[in-house]
Order: C-alpha cells, then structure tokens, then sequence
C-alpha cells in the first residue's frame, strides 16, 4: 500500500520546530539516528511532512532519499496529517471478506477523502489497515479508540454522526 502526500498545506510552529533541532543535535552523531529521530519528530508534529523530512536529513546530514525512505518503509509512520477523529478500516482477510472494502468506499465518499487523507477542515483522517486482531467482529473500523463491529455499509452514517461536534 503506496503512502500518499498530504495536500494541506505543512503549518509547523517555530516551537515545534526548536524542539526537532533539539532532538536531531542530540542525535546527531549517532549513525543509526534516523529511526529515532523521525520517531520524534512524529511525536510533535503528529505526522512526517516533507518539510520536517528535510529538517531531519540536513540536521543529520544524511540524504534526504534515505529519510524518505524510511519514512515511506515503515508504516508507523504517516506522512499525512492525522484528523481529530483517525478513522482507521480493517482490510485484513476477515474483515475484507466480509465487506470492509465497500465500508472503505463509502466512508470514503461520506468524507470525500480516499485512504491516508484528512479532510480540509481536519476532523477526520481515514485510514486502511491490516488486521486489528478481532477477526470475530469483522468488518471492523476504528475512530480514535472507539471500536465497531459487524458492520454493513449502512452503519456509516450513523457512526460518522456521532463524530459531528
């Protein structure tokens, strides 16, 4: 599953920032450092744009190929922004068997986003995942921590009003 580039516009702080330089100095003679690094970097800006990609090579003078690789490589990492609601569909085997793919589709169309986007106004992300581990629920998605299962496509609706503060 390709990693798409957020479109909405990368609006860091000069706070945030400050604290990735603080994180890369202290790493930075580290040759293992990327890993860790965008770990960090994740955590405070909640995903990995291209901007803090390139914070990250050039404060660890590594090629920039080889950040954005690990960032496409490994999937903790999102390089979209996350929406206050992460609505996150199970395509694991069960799931997808039992209808998940349309569940995508249509939350897909509900939102007017695909997988691994966030809406303009960043209430919601969608995400598609592997398997979440309650096979005996499927199809299953997740908003946030909540959990929902046995699903149809009919459900949509009503789940995504519940979400609509």
């Amino acid at each position: 599953m390709q990693k798409k580039i957020s479109s909405i516009p990368f609006a860091g702080t000069p706070e945030q920032e400050a604290k990735l330089k603080e994180v890369i100095a202290k790493r930075s003679d580290d040759p293992g450092a990327v890993m860790p690094v965008l770990q960090e970097a994740q955590e405070i800006y909640g995903y990995l744009p291209i901007e803090v990609q390139k914070m990250v090579a050039e404060g660890l003078n590594v090629p920039l190929e080889e950040v954005y690789g690990v960032s496409t490589f490994y999937s903790q990492f999102a390089l979209s922004p996350k929406g206050k609601y992460n609505i996150s569909v199970c395509l694991g085997t069960a799931c997808y068997v039992k209808g998940s793919g349309d569940i995508l589709n249509e939350l897909s169309e509900q939102l007017g986003i695909g997988a691994e986007e966030c809406t303009p106004d960043g209430k919601f992300s969608l995400t598609a995942c592997r398997c979440i581990g309650a096979c005996g629920l499927a199809p299953v998605i997740t908003v946030n921590d909540d959990v929902y299962g046995r699903l149809t496509v009919d459900d949509v609706e009503g789940i995504l009003k519940k979400y609509q503060d």
